[in-house]
């Protein structure tokens, strides 16, 4: 049977036998954000389902495709749409794009994600800079064996995001006017959505955002000596006191709505690496 670091070697093969240029940015997009980085410079474009050993994007919002391109003279890769726990993937397929990312030489993963708010300072479109993370899924993509072709067994988690990355997206912000928040995201494993009192639980521990998704990613990429830069767009706002149903297609309504801002953001944020 082969190991994952065999899986993810011979996708980074087949890759590079029909790519030009190999990426120094990695960009997964998240639930509605398919169409940010619309300024990309494509150069080459696979369905998920043509990868070997890539699995496949099952939600509505994620176009499961892996684009090759450029801003700014920068080689980027972006996964226009990911994988996530609650579509029954295990952590190491959730994470394995990041994988094949490293190996092919990926030094910094932009991770966004569409999130609901409980910090009630918080609106729907708001672009907020994940400063720290907690791991609520019960799920880490480093159990088993470690691959030390990839990192160390026990890699430090206290900066995940890297500060100079935090800091050039404030400036970014700056540049093209529009505000930024910054907080914690709490990552859960999904995919009900949270109680009011699970909400009260969150906003207690610290959290100011929560989603279904990232933190897999995060922790390889720690693992993986990459810098790591965390968005989460604000889709609703989490009141335990006045609590209001949230569907998929209002999600996918507000995400939509704001991928332009958020394109515009990370390319500044790009031009200026």
């Amino acid at each position: 049977m082969k190991t994952d670091r065999q899986l993810v070697i011979e996708t980074t093969h087949f890759l590079k036998q029909r790519i030009t240029d190999l990426p120094s940015i990695g960009f997964l997009t998240g639930t509605g954000l398919s169409d940010t980085l619309e300024s990309l410079e494509e150069a080459n474009r696979f369905e998920y389902s043509q990868l070997p050993n890539f699995t496949v994007s099952t939600v509505e919002g994620h176009k499961g495709r892996l684009v090759f391109g450029s801003i700014a003279n920068k080689q980027i890769v972006m996964m226009q749409g990911r994988f996530h726990l609650y579509e029954g993937y295990s952590p190491a397929q959730v994470t394995f794009p990041v994988r094949v990312m490293q190996e092919l030489g990926v030094k910094i993963l932009i991770i966004s994600n569409a999130a609901g708010g409980i910090n009630l300072n918080f609106s729907p479109g708001d672009i907020m800079i994940i400063s720290d993370h907690i791991n609520l899924t019960g799920k880490n993509p480093l159990t088993g064996p470690n691959e030390d072709a990839w990192g160390i067994r026990f890699p430090d988690m206290v900066q995940v995001y890297d500060p100079s990355l935090m800091a050039l997206t404030r400036k970014a912000a700056e540049n093209i006017r529009t505000p930024i928040q910054t907080g914690v995201y709490a990552g859960l494993l999904g995919p009900s959505l949270e109680t009011p009192a699970e909400t009260r639980y969150l906003k207690t521990i610290g959290s100011d955002a929560v989603g279904f998704s990232s933190v897999m990613e995060a922790i390889a990429g720690v693992h993986g000596n990459m810098k790591i830069l965390g968005l989460s767009l604000i889709t609703n706002i989490n009141d335990p006191d006045n609590p209001a149903q949230t569907t998929l297609e209002a999600v996918l309504k507000t995400a939509r709505g704001a991928s332009k801002t958020l394109d515009r953001l990370l390319c500044n944020v790009i031009e200026h690496l």
